[in-house]
């Protein structure tokens, strides 16, 4: 038995033993006592709402094929993937690794690049729904100038984004800029297009809220989802940036709470992992610990 198969059949076991008690623990909580003799403990389930991806540039595999590697991501337990603006000069190799591997492209990150025409018009050719855009903050400018600044930007092309049938969603990433639910919304609100909203990180959210929160408040602004941990005691003892150290269900974030809010607005689409890629074994961890988090076991 070659690398590849030995792999491809052990991987999901590989996953699942590596999984820690406090994810485990998400997937069936324990109950004692009376309480344990009343009801049942039970999970909010996102099963049949979610499509489960990830940011093509955590896949490290270099001795595959492109189209190989396509292969693996979807025998590991994604659905799709994400490539970035970047990537179109390679447009008919990633046509043939999605032909031959029946693996979406669901969107294309295209960070803060004003050339929005250019993603839109690869977002389309390889079949994506999206585009991802950040709006930066330029803090030696009035904050004002930002706002309508990035605004301007997004309503140009956003002309493409309709004519294409492509959403472009903007990003709560560590920009110090829309750190309010309410900043969000009202930001969502003021371009009020039916191709715009919010491509919103859970994880990165925390910084500044309370994820299952900015859920309650941006409601159906929300077009998709990105997919990562925030450990509040190892921000505290080791630093900020350290706060993105554990693995998915292993820090501090409140995944009941998450899922309970994303049932609340009846949120159906796809969500992301950006987080620390590796090999196939780590995605194929990755994978497993989204099926946990995001209640799809």
């Amino acid at each position: 038995m070659n690398r590849r198969h030995f792999f491809a059949r052990t991987a999901p076991v590989l996953g699942a033993s590596a999984l820690s008690p406090t994810l485990l623990a998400q997937a069936a909580p324990a109950v004692s006592g009376d309480a344990a003799a009343a009801a049942p403990a039970t999970v909010t389930k996102l099963t049949g709402r979610i499509k489960k991806g990830l940011k093509f540039n955590m896949v490290k595999e270099p001795d595959l094929s492109l189209v190989d590697q396509f292969k693996m991501l979807k025998e590991v337990g994604f659905d799709g993937t994400e490539l970035r603006t970047g990537d179109h000069t390679e447009l008919k190799s990633y046509l043939e690794a999605i032909d031959k591997s029946g693996l979406e492209v669901h969107g294309i990150v295209n960070a803060d690049n004003p050339d929005l025409e250019t993603a839109v018009k690869f977002a389309h050719d390889v079949g994506a729904s999206s585009v991802l855009f950040v709006a930066r903050y330029d803090q030696k400018r009035p904050l004002m100038e930002s706002w309508t600044g990035t605004q301007a930007i997004l309503r140009k092309g956003l002309a493409a984004a309709e004519s294409y049938g492509v959403k472009i969603l903007i990003e709560n990433v560590w920009a110090s800029f829309l750190i309010s639910a309410f900043d969000m919304e009202r930001y969502v609100d003021e371009i009020d297009h039916p191709n715009f909203g919010a491509y919103f990180d859970i994880g990165n959210n925390v910084r500044w809220g309370v994820p299952e929160h900015w859920i309650e408040i941006l409601g159906p602004r929300i077009g998709k989802l990105d997919v990562k941990e925030w450990d509040e005691r190892k921000h505290r003892s080791e630093g900020l940036g350290a706060g993105f150290g554990s693995k998915l269900g292993d820090g501090t974030i409140n995944w009941e709470e998450v899922r309970k809010a994303l049932v609340a607005i009846d949120y159906e689409g796809w969500a992301a992992a950006e987080v620390a890629g590796g090999n196939r074994e780590r995605l194929a961890d990755i994978a497993r610990r989204m099926d946990i988090v995001l209640g799809l076991v």
